[in-house]
């Protein structure tokens, strides 16, 4: 299959050592990523519509919008819903868009995207992922600017899918540095917070996650020397920058595609429905820009 008729466009490969990934034109999503013969990322076939989110980033917001609907600045917003069955607007607005490869070496690449204005956002965000592989794993930086001329609302996610060991998350040894976990409704909404002890996932000390269903967002995330929380699947660790002070971890129940296959570790630079609830939410002023970072360390 030819760049011109893959569903995610032109497949970008790196490699180094014994690492490769494939990133996509479409999206600038992560599609494959292997290290050792083995793969580290539950991805998708080059002649696949990106099912489940694999992969994706998630810009301008991450997880859900109630409605689709805000405000900011007295002005009132309605964004496209297409989480249809819960009448939300989920993921973002740049996972179906092309984006241009204005450097690449062989084991990294630099994307950009111009997010133009539209009904719902009218804002104008110039984005740059940059994703690199090197001893350290695999690494992915992520920048907006806001080139606008007005305040505007901004957050950023991941979605990768780790795969696990026996191949069912059932068996999977998790750990995850989080003390508070947030509590959502039916439409996958936030409307409260607790502590992790008090719900039945606390991960701080690794366990395996057994029969538990996750589709939670955990926060409180205790971080090492370097400013990064990390999370560990089996023997796979995911790590956030501080940019990222919220981690959505998803058993996939649910989704044929997934179903406890493989575990989604997204980390989210603001909480779901930050749109409305202002958690976590950045507001870039013209001129502004935001950085953050996350990557994936391979077993060793």
């Amino acid at each position: 299959m030819t760049a011109a008729n893959a569903p995610s466009g032109q497949q970008i490969g790196l490699s180094f050592d014994d690492q490769e990934a494939v990133v996509t034109e479409v999206g600038a999503g992560l599609r494959t990523y292997s290290a050792a013969g083995g793969k580290i990322l539950d991805g998708y076939a080059a002649d696949e519509l990106a099912p489940s989110g694999r992969g994706q980033l998630l810009i301008p917001w991450p997880n859900r919008i109630r409605d689709g609907a805000y405000e900011l600045d007295g002005h009132a917003h309605q964004l496209d819903l297409n989480e249809i069955e819960r009448q939300n607007a989920i993921h973002g607005l740049v996972r179906w868009s092309a984006w241009s490869v204005s450097e690449r070496e062989p084991e990294r690449v630099l994307l950009e995207h111009v997010l133009r204005p539209r009904p719902g956002y009218p804002f104008t965000l110039e984005l740059r992922v940059e994703y690199s592989l090197s001893d350290g794993g695999l690494a992915v930086a992520l920048t907006a600017l806001n080139t606008g001329s007005e305040v505007c609302p901004y957050g950023a996610g991941a979605h990768p899918y780790l795969t696990v060991a026996s191949g069912r998350v059932d068996d999977a040894v998790l750990q995850v540095p989080a003390a508070s976990v947030l509590e959502a409704d039916e439409r996958g909404i936030p409307v409260g917070a607790g502590p992790v002890e008090a719900t039945g996932v606390d991960f701080r000390e690794a366990r395996p996650i057994g029969t538990t269903r996750l589709d939670h967002c955990f926060t409180g995330l205790e971080r090492d020397k370097d400013g990064r929380a990390r999370v560990t699947v089996d023997r796979t660790t995911l790590w956030a920058d501080a940019s990222f002070p919220y981690l959505m971890i998803f058993t996939g129940d649910g989704l044929p595609d997934v179903e406890r296959r493989s575990l989604a570790v997204e980390p989210m630079t603001c909480a779901p429905n930050a749109f409305v609830s202002g958690d976590g939410l950045i507001l870039l002023e013209p001129g502004e820009s935001h950085a953050a970072a996350w990557g994936i360390v391979p077993p060793r």
